[in-house]
């Protein structure tokens, strides 16, 4: 069905349970996720944010994006406001990039909507049609809105039998400060509040759970995926990280990196759900309590 985001052409998606929305020729982006029968985007909308870079402004939109790692200026910041192409599927679509000039990448998300519950399948696909071989793994990056809390699960247990290897990483940037008061570290769960700061902070890991949730109101954004802890990794071997600034926060996994060849594709898949809870906790304990059966 035909819309619109802040004038912007938009396609959506809805059953029962969410409502779900794409821009509709640049992208490939999702730009709207609800839940029904409580409403509210939880996704930052941000058609005015942009960041300058050799080939002028790209536009964030808000939402979410797929990127390639590691980010580097230019080749992670090519423009994609033109030239996306989407193709209706049965509870679904399949949303297409151009071939990116410079890179030869094109990029692809595909959506499928549960039919029984509140989620849908995102996989995103990066393609080589280019005439090198190029290194890079597939990013996933959800701007969410202020207000609510961005958890990451931890570890617990040792790794090897005699618990002498370290099991759990911290990786920071180098704009993030340990004592930014956003950020709590807890041995079962990193926790980011998404507050409006100037300063921004940005931490990683290797998540090893396959999941990472954003609470925000009466509702918890659920992203599970799949781990593969024993390949190479971007970023000091990350595949979960978090960026909060000003106006949004960002929940991102990252798939292994790979050597695309002209001609291969690499997929990465997110499993999103959106769980209505009733009061929000305000404790620890009971964020610990609310994701307990994750």
């Amino acid at each position: 069905m035909s819309t619109d985001f802040h004038g912007l052409p938009a396609r959506s998606l809805s059953n029962d349970y969410l409502h779900l929305a794409y821009l509709e020729g640049a992208g490939p982006r999702i730009v709207h996720l609800s839940l029904a029968g409580i409403g509210g985007n939880v996704m930052a909308e941000l058609p005015d944010l942009s960041i300058e870079t050799p080939a002028g402004p790209y536009r964030l939109y808000g939402g979410h994006r797929l990127w390639h790692a590691p980010e580097i200026m230019p080749r992670t910041y090519v423009q994609d406001d033109a030239g996306c192409t989407a193709v209706d599927t049965p509870g679904g679509a399949i949303i297409s990039g151009p071939v990116e000039a410079g890179t030869g990448i094109r990029k692809q998300i595909a959506l499928q909507l549960a039919h029984d519950r509140a989620a849908v399948t995102v996989t995103h696909r990066l393609e080589n049609l280019g005439p090198w071989g190029v290194e890079l793994a597939p990013w996933a990056i959800t701007q969410l809105r202020l207000g609510g809390v961005a958890i990451l699960p931890q570890t617990r247990h040792a790794l090897d039998g005699a618990g002498l290897l370290p099991n759990r990483n911290l990786v920071l940037w180098p704009y993030a400060r340990l004592a930014d008061p956003r950020l709590s570290l807890h041995d079962d769960l990193w926790l980011l509040r998404a507050d409006a700061d100037s300063q921004a902070i940005k931490v990683g890991y290797m998540n090893r759970v396959g999941w990472a949730a954003y609470l925000t109101g009466r509702v918890l954004f659920v992203k599970r995926f799949g781990t593969q802890p024993d390949l190479p990794h971007v970023d000091f071997g990350c595949n979960c990280e978090s960026y909060c600034r000003d106006r949004f926060i960002e929940l991102e996994t990252i798939g292994p990196l790979v050597r695309l060849q002209p001609g291969q594709s690499v997929t990465h898949v997110e499993e999103w759900e959106l769980i209505e809870i009733g009061d929000p906790p305000e404790t620890l304990e009971g964020i610990r309590q609310l994701v307990s059966t994750l």
